[in-house]
């Protein structure tokens, strides 16, 4: 991975490991918990492909692993985030523009039923059963509920902050050409100005126009 792509992915994957250890944990929600660190690593993952998203995931589901309090085995969220991560680089846009707001939210829900699963299934490998006596559909449901409902309001901000750290091109193409991407929208900036441009830009050509054929029609009248 590139330097800036590390230093990117570390910042946030602290970032969102502080808040929810110590915001989002502590909120006491019925069932599971909203899970920024997942949202985190799919935002990343569908930026950055398969590869970086593993490598992101492993990164940040190992740390997940080793800070307090957690009550785990080292290394089992490190395997799941790992494998989450890879497959959601694996719907990384060809293009890297997203066109609609339905194929990042179907990988968030999919991803969080998926990683509740992996969670559980390597829980009872290892002789960790808790999940079965909290309870695995309500785990399900409440883990896909609350990363979906969280979802907008970061996987767009994370998917975009990795954007421009990238310098991708496609980021800064005229968005009168091509379609809006959701990822973008929220932190795009000079679009005011790029209009405002184009506007005065007009109003010379049409200025210019009424000027010529003010010319022409003068010199009919002198003939």
């Amino acid at each position: 991975m590139r330097v800036n792509r590390i230093l990117l992915s570390v910042a946030l994957v602290v970032v969102a490991l502080v808040i929810q250890v110590s915001v989002l944990a502590r909120l006491h929600l019925p069932g599971a918990v909203p899970d920024l660190l997942l949202l985190t690593v799919l935002g990343l993952a569908l930026v950055y492909g398969h590869v970086g998203g593993a490598l992101v995931g492993f990164g940040a589901g190992l740390l997940a692993d080793l800070a307090p309090p957690a009550d785990h085995a080292a290394g089992r969220y490190a395997l799941v985030l790992c494998v989450i991560g890879y497959l959601a680089g694996l719907a990384k846009p060809d293009n890297g523009r997203l066109r609609s707001a339905t194929g990042p939210l179907v990988v968030v829900g999919a991803a969080a039923v998926g990683t509740t699963l992996l969670y559980a299934g390597v829980g009872a490998l290892v002789g960790d059963t808790a999940a079965h006596h909290v309870g695995l559909p309500s785990l399900l449901f409440t883990a896909a509920l609350y990363d979906l409902l969280l979802a907008p309001f970061v996987v767009p901000g994370i998917m975009a902050l990795a954007r421009r750290a990238e310098h991708d091109p496609l980021a800064d193409t005229n968005s009168a050409a091509q379609s809006p991407d959701i990822s973008s929208g929220w932190l795009s900036s000079g679009t005011g100005l790029r209009i405002g441009r184009q506007r005065n830009a007009l109003r010379m050509k049409t200025a210019r126009a009424r000027v010529a054929r003010a010319g022409r029609i003068k010199g009919v009248k002198r003939l």
